[in-house]
């Protein structure tokens, strides 16, 4: 009988993490993980997104630019 518990995890220490579902112990391991973060402070967080902003802002203006310049060269070829 102390075979069969044994080789079913039963009574030894951490076996209480195999008897959970796959989900469950997911999650609690991605809280732990999410405790270990070390998250930006708000002002850095704030300067961030307004550098991704801008950024955007001006890939998106030389795109455009690009856009309109390449479709007159087209216009001008046919």
């Amino acid at each position: 009988m102390a075979r069969v518990l044994a080789r079913r995890g039963q009574g030894q220490p951490g076996s209480s993490q195999r008897r959970q579902g796959p989900r469950l112990q997911f999650f609690k391991e991605t809280i732990a993980e999410l405790r270990k973060v070390v998250w930006p402070t708000r002002e850095q967080a704030t300067r961030l997104t307004v550098l991704v902003i801008i950024i955007s802002l001006v890939v998106g203006v030389l795109l455009g630019v690009m856009d309109l310049a390449f479709g007159g060269m087209f216009r001008l070829m046919i």
